[in-house]
């Protein structure tokens, strides 16, 4: 019994969500074991100082910020599946560059180069995954999806970890090669997926104007997505905030941030998929949100707490601290990914997914500076406050939220609407999965 159990969960939602998942566990190996190794790699082979490292990585955030909207817009164009695969294969050659960068010149380069590459990469795989899984099978299927993300990138982070125990600049050369590898693999495997809906557009269709307002003139999206970016802060207080409060104001074991950090991505890998059950519509996410925003105001006040406890009861406390602001995190995603079904114009979603990353990123961008000076000078008060911004944030989002889909409703033609929400399976159509669905209209959804 317990093993049908645990087959029950390994399992993936439909063979699509299985091809999926190893996309996202692909792109994580990756990603992970360079970015476990890339301090060392950018300070000891690149000869950067940390202050140019920082530097960079902000020119960086810039450009994939603002780079966001017209990456969305190729989107839309050309189709999701196109723009995924020449992103992929885009890092991998990017990767590939990395040994041969010398200077910080050329590592600005290559870090604004990466992330507006990445940028294309994000909004793509945002609208193929949407248009491509059907509606009832989305939320759950990027909750498995997202266990396998995480999974990847615990993988991707003991390979580093093996690559940096060898003390060799020979083998910390070798890291971004193994990541261009690894991100061609995945670049391939892209190309094998099926494709998406609006990968089966014509030359003509791709130069017709895209119909109805774009999402800037929605500012139920733009707040709506503004909104979410307060609550991903959630990983500002996971990553940032708590551990330096544990270093600093509580009698609590250093050793103790490796076994946080080790719930946190058990937790990740084993429970999106029961955090995402039930969620499936905007009543349901709201819902999650509320569970989520409990969830970061629980752990604000655990962790206030520890300011005055002494010995094991400051480390279990800074513990479930720790575990419910990953609960936050848990809920928050499963909400997320309805919205982005629900409150986009299924004729724009790259464009939305550019423009819903641009109101986001301006939702948290501050949280790193605001919170640590609250939490660090405050104290107690501002624990209070920064659980306050999230009462705040919460209570917002549910006017936001009707705000962006009367928008929908005013400008996306009904049937369209339906047919995002509601239309059938590649099974149900009689298709099979492993080939393009048949393109029905000018902008069909699946």
């Amino acid at each position: 019994m317990i093993f049908d159990a645990v087959l029950r969960h390994v399992r993936p939602p439909s063979r699509l969500a299985g091809r999926l998942s190893a996309q996202s566990l692909l792109f994580a190996l990756g990603e992970g074991t360079f970015m476990t190794g890339s301090a060392v790699f950018f300070t000891q082979i690149v000869g950067l100082s940390a202050a140019q490292v920082g530097l960079g990585l902000t020119c960086a955030g810039i450009a994939a910020f603002l780079a966001a909207l017209p990456m969305g817009k190729l989107v839309d164009r050309f189709g999701p599946k196109r723009m995924w695969a020449l992103s992929a294969a885009g890092q991998a050659a990017m990767f590939a560059v990395w040994p041969f960068i010398t200077g910080f010149h050329g590592y600005v380069a290559m870090a604004v180069g990466m992330e507006v590459i990445g940028a294309l990469g994000s909004a793509a795989y945002g609208a193929y995954t949407i248009d491509a899984l059907p509606p009832e099978e989305r939320v759950k299927s990027r909750a498995y999806m997202y266990s396998a993300l995480n999974l990847g990138f615990t993988l991707g982070s003991l390979v580093g970890g093996v690559a940096l125990a060898f003390h060799s600049n020979d083998v910390l050369h070798a890291l971004p090669w193994f990541t261009a590898v690894v991100f061609l693999v995945n670049a391939t495997a892209i190309t094998r997926l099926p494709r998406a809906a609006h990968d089966n557009r014509t030359s003509g269709d791709r130069k017709a104007q895209v119909p109805g307002p774009g999402p800037l003139r929605n500012p139920g999206w733009l707040l709506s997505n503004f909104f979410a970016g307060i609550f991903w802060t959630n990983q500002v207080l996971l990553n940032v905030v708590i551990p330096l409060w544990l270093v600093e104001q509580t009698d609590a074991p250093r050793v103790l941030l490796a076994f946080l950090f080790g719930t946190n991505t058990v937790m990740c890998i084993f429970l999106p998929m029961a955090a995402a059950r039930g969620v499936d519509g905007l009543s349901t996410a709201l819902r999650a949100v509320r569970l989520s925003s409990a969830f970061f105001v629980l752990s604000c006040l655990i962790t206030l707490a520890t300011h005055d406890t002494v010995g094991w009861v400051t480390i279990a406390l800074v513990w479930l601290g720790h575990v419910t602001v990953t609960g936050a995190e848990l809920y928050l995603s499963a909400a997320n990914w309805t919205f982005e079904a629900e409150l986009m114009d299924p004729r724009q979603r790259g464009a939305y997914q550019g423009a819903g990353e641009m109101s986001g990123t301006l939702g948290k961008v501050w949280a790193p500076a605001v919170y640590t000076f609250l939490a660090m000078n405050w104290g107690a008060t501002g624990w209070l406050l920064i659980a306050g911004i999230i009462v705040v944030a919460t209570i917002a989002i549910h006017p936001s939220t009707r705000l962006a889909r009367r928008f929908l409703e005013r400008h996306v033609p009904a049937e369209v609407l339906a047919d995002a929400r509601t239309s059938k399976s590649h099974r149900d159509e009689g298709v099979p999965t492993d080939q393009p669905v048949p393109n029905h209209t000018p902008d069909p959804v699946r």
